[in-house]
């Protein structure tokens, strides 16, 4: 089967609610200074604010998976997108501190959604030899939205706003936002929800347009696995076969979040501030940084379904661990401060290979259809939890020491390289249906 049009064409649009969730979720990280000044912000406020929108994820990621079951992933995404298009008109708007923090909370709401929705969307259309590298495009859109983030921060930083020059930051956000709630009107629905709902002619003529070449074959396989699950009857999510998908939902969602990657990301600029950095030395290396983030993204695109899901976690581990290290080394002798951009950019590299590529393509994978709308909920919402609570924490533990934060993320990423080795299966390869009845049958362990 080759990647054909109307596949490629899903793909992009699945993969552009990526790119609002790394351009919205980056963006503040050049605004934090502005905020601070119009609000005169203490360190908690201003942790209160970036983490506000995080606690919008978490509603959202939470929330996704009912609309998402009841009136499908296409249309969710339509609602989303408009969450999107809300949030950033509003931010610039925003006329006090309360209404920044709530259209903040409704762009957390559709980062949430989508970091559910979206890579869904994507795993359920595409087949199983492309399912890594298409999944992977949802991955790639939010390091591209990261860097576009932080190069625009850059060039309107540039331009001399002075005081509005935040609401110009957030404000781009509009752009992307239209565009997806436009293009989400051409493409089709997912076919396993369609088979799901009983709409077997519609699915048929879904996986006609995708380009599959045995359709009957996927169809029937899909419709063995819907009989597995009306054998099984309306399943719990937290049913006896699905502990394992949950430990490993939950899990690769919190070492995301314990490597301390959107907290450097967020506070990348105050970062370089403690370093002795100015602010447009500051803007400057963070697109460097989100240039980093976007081609070892790429690169692990390219591998992901050769080498495993379970190798690049590894190898990412390793490489974090380190750089995190050599981070928290800088800090606390106070010399070599040259070196933190490199060390930076190794930590961002090793991180973008590695979890940053797979969290999303694992989360999609191994949970049974019945449940894998909540089971993704699941692992989203913990991965967002856990970016929040260290999203706030990390301006007041920085303030208390500047040492201490970059240490615990490097101990954490020990941790994960165990975890990875003794419990993580490989699911290369395996299609969405076979990887059901090996859970079944308790061989994906």
């Amino acid at each position: 089967m080759s990647l054909n049009r109307a596949l490629a064409k899903a793909t992009l649009v699945g993969g552009l609610a990526g790119l609002l969730f790394g351009f919205d979720t980056a963006v503040i990280s050049g605004t934090t200074t502005g905020l601070s000044l119009t609000y005169s912000l203490t360190p908690g406020s201003l942790g209160l604010t970036v983490a506000i929108a995080l606690w919008g994820t978490v509603a959202g990621a939470l929330l996704a998976g009912i609309p998402g079951d009841r009136y499908g992933r296409r249309d969710s995404l339509r609602v989303l997108a408009v969450l999107y298009l809300a949030g950033a008109l509003g931010c610039p708007a925003a006329w006090s501190w309360y209404a920044l923090v709530f259209f903040r909370f409704v762009v957390g709401l559709a980062i949430g959604g989508s970091s559910v929705i979206g890579p869904m969307y994507i795993a359920e259309i595409s087949p199983p030899k492309w399912r890594g590298r298409l999944v992977g495009v949802f991955q790639f859109n939010i390091v591209l939205g990261i860097l576009a983030a932080y190069l625009s921060n850059y060039l309107i930083g540039l331009v001399g706003l002075g005081g509005s020059e935040w609401r110009w930051k957030f404000g781009v956000a509009a752009v992307p936002a239209a565009l997806l709630l436009a293009m989400l009107f051409s493409v089709p629905r997912s076919p396993r929800w369609l088979v799901e709902k009983g709409r077997i002619e519609e699915a048929r003529a879904v996986i006609k347009l995708i380009g599959e070449q045995d359709v009957e074959a996927l169809l029937r396989s899909m419709l063995a696995a819907k009989e597995l699950e009306i054998q099984y009857g309306q399943e719990r999510l937290f049913a006896a076969r699905n502990r394992f998908p949950i430990f490993l939902a939950v899990s690769i969602a919190m070492f995301n979040q314990l490597s301390g990657i959107n907290a450097i990301l967020y506070y990348l600029n105050d970062i370089f501030a403690l370093a002795g950095f100015s602010k447009v030395s500051s803007d400057l290396k963070a697109v460097a940084i989100g240039a980093t983030n976007l081609v070892f993204t790429v690169l692990a695109m390219l591998v992901i379904d050769r080498g495993g899901r379970r190798t690049l976690l590894t190898i990412g581990a390793v490489g974090t661990a380190a750089s995190l290290g050599g981070v928290a080394a800088i800090f606390a002798t106070r010399r070599h401060e040259d070196l933190l951009l490199w060390l930076l950019i190794g930590f961002i590299a090793s991180f973008a290979f590695s979890q940053g590529a797979v969290i999303w393509v694992y989360l999609s994978e191994v949970f049974p259809t019945a449940v894998r709308s909540r089971g993704q909920s699941l692992g989203s919402s913990t991965h967002w939890i856990m970016n929040a609570l260290i999203s706030w924490a990390f301006p007041i533990a920085a303030a208390s020491s500047r040492t201490a934060p970059f240490a615990f993320f490097a101990a954490m990423m020990i941790v994960q390289l165990i975890v990875v080795q003794v419990f993580y299966p490989e699911t290369k390869g395996v299609s969405l249906e076979n990887m059901e009845e090996r859970l079944i049958s308790g061989s994906l362990r």
